[in-house]
């Protein structure tokens, strides 16, 4: 496995962002690399990097091919720095978020359609003009704000990705824009593509004051009764697992699950 890492500005050039690329030290297929694209990078890049890395290693028994990881993180030594609230979400009216535990205020909001419009337009095509990569086969991970943002690109721009993973999708934070986003994607009726969308939690968050596991789970039960040609929804609890603690085991489980 060889990793490069590399810096990036967001197209209005006020935000940087820290990409770092692990590419396997087996030969692409013959139509690239499947990509797995990693929000909050660092914090869990290593991890992803790893496992895709050992599971590619032996596709015959895991079903899984090598894969290109691409973390997307920020210049900071932060696992989760504040800069992340502005890419992730899209409402920034402070009346609409939940209240800050200590009182204080939030780090900015709202930046979700920007970065979103980062990764089409500047992150993605940077990464296939290095790589060889199967652009059929490109999955986006997020946890919790960035599961908001994960389902959030799968509403607004469902071919954008083949495969979007939403872990413990911090849903209450944004939930009339994300409801918005989901109604328009409810109503657009689909084109037949193959879209795959894994919502997961781990089952001691069951008592979050933010109904997070209720709310993942209507979710995926919504999804799935559109019944859409193309649409594959699976739910996934993580048995005796946090809000963190469920973060390696969600991570291989969706590395296999975009290899379905």
């Amino acid at each position: 496995m060889h990793i490069e890492e590399r810096t990036m500005k967001s197209e209005d050039g006020s935000r940087t962002y820290r990409i770092r690329i692990a590419k396997p030290d087996q030969a692409p297929p013959p139509a690239g690399y499947p990509t797995l694209y990693v929000l909050d990078a660092n914090a869990v890049f290593g991890t992803a990097a790893e496992t895709a890395n050992v599971q590619g290693r032996r596709s015959d028994k895991t079903g899984v091919p090598p894969t290109l990881v691409v973390g997307i993180g920020y210049p900071s030594e932060e696992p989760f720095p504040p800069d992340r609230h502005y890419d992730f979400t899209l409402d920034d009216d402070p009346a609409a978020l939940p209240l800050h535990p200590q009182g204080g205020q939030w780090p900015p909001q709202g930046g979700a359609r920007s970065f979103l419009q980062f990764l089409e337009n500047r992150l993605k095509p940077d990464i296939a003009r290095s790589y060889a990569v199967d652009t059929s086969r490109q999955t986006l991970f997020g946890h919790s704000l960035g599961g908001l943002f994960a389902l959030y690109a799968l509403f607004a721009a469902p071919g954008a990705f083949r495969t979007y993973v939403a872990g413990s999708p911090s849903i209450h934070w944004n939930k009339r824009a994300i409801e918005t986003e989901e109604a328009a994607f409810a109503a657009g009726g689909g084109t037949g593509e193959d879209i795959r969308a894994l919502i997961a939690v781990g089952s001691l968050e069951e008592n979050h004051k933010s109904r997070m596991v209720d709310r993942a789970r209507e979710l995926a039960h919504r999804l799935a009764a559109l019944n859409r040609p193309g649409l594959h929804v699976e739910y996934r609890s993580f048995e005796d697992d946090n809000h963190v603690s469920l973060l390696p085991g969600l991570i291989s489980r969706a590395i296999r699950f975009a290899s379905g």
